[in-house]
């Protein structure tokens, strides 16, 4: 997820918990955006799904109601491995249901061998996928699902996951949830804010990026790399540190305030 994946390009890619919420800092009336140079900006983090396993857990709520086994069919879909590419399958297929409407197709690769192989991981991912928002969520529409030690994916309609990086990554440091949290924003998020003027117009005046990683890829990584942050400040600030928030808050304010006036659709975070 954190590497950089050219060809993923293709696949894109208020009520809040506590009053305290509201003492953020708040953008400055007096900035010019034109004043900003980004190259001497110092983002707080070298990249956002790290900053606190507890942003989202699972003991969390999920909106996945139930999986179903819904046969097998010739289906394209991207894999990293071998220098990455496109490929066309007949996976396992499973329909995952969730309880705002939303339905994914779960594609599993059939190098698992089995339908009860394939439905082992598509019945570990999809209540995961489920503790997402909505906001998140509406524009998955599949899930890729592949062996081997590649980085997570997001953008194109889709979530691609590889259950052994997972394990070794994402799940050891308990990150797996912010993980798929930064990928739906690739999927759901992307196409619709990262060239809204509104958006570039904030990246300006914050004269700052989250994270290196955000600095480094500005138009393909901002939203993903800042949504997280946000929802940290916003829903979830009483599981982080109030060092954690002020630093987000810092680094950028028009950014948050960008968010909050979308109005997310936050169920079942809210």
């Amino acid at each position: 997820m954190q590497k950089n994946i050219s060809l993923i390009l293709l696949l894109i890619a208020i009520g809040c918990e506590n009053p305290d919420d509201q003492a953020q800092v708040q953008p400055s009336d007096n900035q010019n955006p034109e004043d900003c140079d980004f190259e001497t900006s110092t983002p707080p983090f070298s990249g956002t799904i790290f900053i606190d396993p507890d942003i989202i857990t699972p003991d969390d709520p999920t909106t996945f109601t139930g999986l179903s086994y819904t046969g097998t069919g010739t289906r394209t879909m991207f894999d990293r491995r071998d220098g990455g590419g496109w490929i066309t399958l007949e996976p396992y297929l499973f329909r995952a249901n969730y309880n705002d409407g939303l339905e994914i197709e779960v594609q599993v690769n059939p190098e698992y061998g089995s339908i009860e192989n394939a439905q082992t991981q598509a019945e570990k991912y999809a209540p995961v996928i489920g503790r997402l928002t909505t906001e998140l969520r509406k524009d998955v529409k599949t899930v890729w699902i592949h062996k081997g030690f590649e980085s997570f994916g997001g953008g194109n309609n889709n979530l691609l996951i590889y259950p052994e990086w997972s394990l070794e990554y994402y799940e050891r440091q308990g990150i797996l949830e912010e993980t798929l949290v930064h990928e739906g924003a690739h999927s759901s998020l992307d196409a619709y804010h990262a060239n809204d003027p509104d958006w570039l117009l904030a990246q300006r005046l914050d004269c700052n990026f989250i994270s290196d990683y955000a600095k480094d890829h500005p138009l393909r990584e901002d939203i993903a790399e800042s949504y997280l942050p946000y929802l940290a400040v916003r829903y979830r600030s009483n599981r982080i540190s109030p060092e954690l928030k002020a630093k987000i808050e810092t680094a950028i304010p028009n950014r948050i305030k960008y968010f909050d006036d979308k109005k997310f659709a936050m169920h079942p975070i809210q």
